[in-house]
C-alpha cells in the first residue's frame, strides 16, 4: 500500500492484519463447507438447498478474495497454509457428515451467525479508523446477514412441508 494510504489507517496495522487473516481463514472454511455440502446433500428440497449452498460458496470465495487483497494492501501476507485455517479461524468448520439437507442448513445457519458476529466486531474496530477496510467489512457483513436469512427461509419452507 502507498504510504499516504497506509497513513490513513488509525489502527495497529499488524493487529488489523491478524484479524483479517482470521476472517480469511473462516471464509476458506465456509467456502469448502458450502461447496462440499452441496455435493453430498440429500433429502427434501435438495435442488433448492444445493443451489443456495453453491451460491453461498461463490460468495464466500469472493469474500476471501476481498480480504486477501486488503491484507496485501496493508502490507501483510494472507494466510498461506490451509492447515492454519482451523487454528486461526473463529467460526470453525462443520463437516457435512450427515448429508440431510436440514442438518446442512442448521450447520450453515450456525456458521453464518458466527460470521455475523465476527464481521460486526470488525466493523466496530475499523469504523472511523480505516474507512477502506470498513467498507469491505460492511459488504461482507451484508452478505452474511443475507445468507442467514436465505438459509432460515429454506428451513422454514421445509417445516411447512411437514
Amino acid at each position: 500500500m502507498g504510504t499516504y494510504g497506509l497513513a490513513l489507517v488509525k489502527l495497529d496495522v499488524k493487529e488489523l492484519i491478524d484479524h483479517l487473516n482470521k476472517a480469511l481463514a473462516d471464509e476458506w472454511m465456509a467456502y469448502y463447507q458450502y461447496w462440499v455440502g452441496a455435493k453430498v446433500a440429500k433429502g427434501p428440497m435438495k435442488g433448492e438447498v444445493i443451489a443456495e449452498l453453491l451460491q453461498h460458496a461463490t460468495d464466500e470465495l469472493r469474500h476471501a478474495d476481498m480480504l486477501a487483497v486488503r491484507i496485501i494492501q496493508l502490507g501483510g501476507t494472507p494466510v498461506l497454509d490451509p492447515s492454519e485455517w482451523k487454528k486461526l479461524g473463529t467460526c470453525g468448520y462443520s463437516a457435512p457428515t450427515d448429508p440431510a439437507v436440514r442438518v446442512l442448513l442448521d450447520q450453515n445457519i450456525s456458521g453464518e451467525q458466527c460470521a455475523i458476529d465476527v464481521y460486526s466486531k470488525l466493523a466496530e474496530m475499523t469504523k472511523d479508523k480505516d474507512e477502506v477496510t470498513y467498507q469491505i467489512i460492511l459488504q461482507i457483513l451484508t452478505d452474511e446477514v443475507e445468507h442467514e436469512e436465505d438459509l432460515q427461509a429454506l428451513a422454514e419452507d421445509m417445516e411447512m412441508m411437514k
